[in-house]
């Protein structure tokens, strides 16, 4: 009768039991890997899809147990003799730590598997041989059986497993030093008949795994290759939740269910794109924020006023006088003390920031004193949400008319070219003089944005927070703004989020305060005919817009002030 195998002459050491990750070791001793129901639907159907592949692949969210149920079927695979489908298996992780939960499972699950007949966690040596004829030597861990199979975690990052036979995993290939590499080595093996089982998480759209993903799925790697997705949000519908309280030895509960889903989505705070790729497996166009946090919160050293409003969705559609009227009252009694506090004293040069929106994100218009050693001081800051365009209007002129001494720049791109278009005409545009080399005309900046813009302004308006040379308001929603800009390509920039990427995309924060930030810095670094002195001309309607206002065919049906003189 066969026992466990004898040891090895290159065996260092047999792992104790706590030796093995805290996850291993909660595995409740009547678990019964074999019993029906053990795995949940999405872990079956990733088993099960394996059988007849030669490239198995699953792009997967966060912690949805799809290394548990691999080291399941790793282990029967490991302890099945070779008329039965036994076979090698070969684990490979971008930690050693990984590896070490991978092992500590297969061997928590050989004991009823292999019922005695399978080795504790060994400790080895794995040559690994290098292109060049060299070699090296790499810890790993490893499982034997009295099959004469063994299943091996490589606790490094071999990169050329060109001379392994039997089957390969690949755990969280996005994250390993050189994926596009170990991809490339582990299709040797389909030579000599061996399989390999690929998943990960993604790490952004440039990462070769999801290359790899959109290649099988193109077709590129044949018929026998083929990719699954499972998101976090299949693996709680599949039970997710309950397997943690079983683990945990707690009751589940709907109530407890909801706090826990929501807490776990909650804890990306700012990073959107994070939790789209980490939870959905959407990938990310980002490869990390660009703006450290430790530099917005040195930014934020007080509360100032945010004057923030969510206009509800029965709002635009009340009459034009209504909303005028409204407006006028909430700017006497919200904007106009503000701006007299801010301005008091201070006789030096504005620069303003606009970025806007009409519909899920907010227009922030961001106004910052220009200090005599230059620096950004923004004293308040202004959010409208589902705000109307002839409203926006109302409100950025009513600051612009007050202030004295400043410089404007507007997001112009998309709908926000209307706003900026009659903001120009009321003002006057600035005009690049290539003669003089200065700008001249009027205050007005209509900026475009794009990625080139991006590329120049932002990592401009990044260099104010890495020296010191801004102050904002202290508030959440505008840290998570700013948290919100990522690298893209080198660029750092706001990632795209569609509505169908979102889970609620009713009204979300897309880094509106940071765009309007570059958007202020654009000004102040471009002032225009030695800044205006004053707004002087004559406004277009009457007290804060009136009845008075034009409505000319020329305008496409936006009249006159729209209510934003006073």
């Amino acid at each position: 009768m066969m026992g466990i195998p004898a040891p090895l002459h290159d065996t260092e050491r047999v792992l104790d039991w706590e030796e093995l990750p805290e996850s291993v070791r909660n595995i409740p001793a009547d678990f019964n890997p074999l019993a029906k129901g053990v795995l949940m639907a999405h872990q079956s159907e990733w088993i099960t899809m394996q059988q007849d592949l030669d490239i198995a692949v699953c792009q997967k969210g966060r912690r949805t147990g799809v290394t548990f149920a691999q080291a399941m079927t790793d282990t029967i695979t490991g302890a099945s003799a070779k008329a039965a489908g036994g076979d090698n298996v070969w684990y490979m992780a971008d930690t050693r730590e990984k590896g070490l939960e991978y092992i500590g499972y297969v061997a928590k699950f050989a004991l009823i598997v292999a019922r005695g007949q399978a080795t504790m966690v060994e400790q080895h040596i794995f040559i690994d041989q290098l292109e060049d004829g060299s070699s090296r030597n790499i810890q790993a861990f490893r499982v034997r059986f009295a099959s004469g199979y063994r299943v091996t975690a490589l606790s490094s990052r071999p990169e050329n497993i060109h001379g392994l036979q039997g089957l390969v995993s690949i755990d969280e290939a996005a994250l390993h030093k050189n994926v596009g590499h170990v991809l490339e080595s582990a299709t040797a093996l389909l030579i000599w008949g061996g399989r390999i089982r690929v998943w990960s998480t993604h790490r952004g759209k440039k990462n070769p795994f999801n290359q790899f993903v959109q290649d099988v799925q193109a077709g590129r790697y044949g018929k026998k290759a083929k990719v699954i997705t499972i998101s976090f949000d299949d693996a709680v519908a599949n039970g997710l939740y309950e397997r943690v309280c079983f683990m945990r030895g707690t009751t589940p509960t709907e109530q407890a269910k909801k706090e826990w889903y929501e807490a776990i989505r909650a804890g990306y705070g700012p990073r959107k794109a994070a939790m789209r790729e980490e939870l959905d497996v959407i990938p990310r166009d980002g490869e990390g924020s660009a703006i450290h946090g430790v530099w917005i919160e040195r930014a934020m050293p007080e509360i100032r006023p945010v004057l923030r409003i969510v206009f509800n969705d029965d709002f635009p559609k009340r009459p034009e006088y209504e909303r005028e009227s409204w407006c006028a009252t909430w700017i006497a009694t919200n904007l106009l003390p503000v701006l007299d506090d801010v301005t008091k004293g201070f006789s030096g040069n504005w620069a303003v920031g606009m970025d806007f929106a009409r519909h899920r994100h907010f227009s922030v218009i961001k106004p910052a004193r220009i200090t005599q050693e230059l620096r950004r001081d923004v004293p308040f800051l202004i959010e409208l949400a589902n705000a109307p365009t002839r409203q926006q209007e109302q409100i950025l002129w009513a600051l612009l008319d007050t202030l004295k001494n400043w410089t404007f720049a507007g997001d112009a791109s998309g709908p926000g070219q209307t706003l900026m278009e009659y903001t120009g005409d009321r003002y006057g545009r600035a005009e690049w003089a290539e003669d003089q080399n200065r700008w001249t005309g009027g205050p007005v900046h209509e900026i475009t944005l794009s990625r080139p813009w991006y590329g120049l302004w932002m990592g401009k308006y990044i260099s104010l927070f890495e020296d010191g040379f801004i102050t904002l308001p202290r508030d959440a929603s505008l840290e998570d703004d700013h948290r919100a800009v990522e690298f893209i390509d080198g660029i750092p920039m706001v990632p795209k989020i569609e509505r169908k990427d979102l889970k609620d995309a009713e009204l979300v924060r897309h880094g509106d305060g940071a765009i309007a930030g570059a958007l202020m810095n654009f000004a102040a670094l471009n002032q225009v005919g030695g800044w205006v002195s004053e707004f002087t001309s004559a406004p277009r309607g009457g007290a804060f817009g009136g009845q008075g206002a034009s409505n000319d065919d020329d305008n496409d049906g936006h009249s006159g002030s729209g209510g934003g003189a006073w």
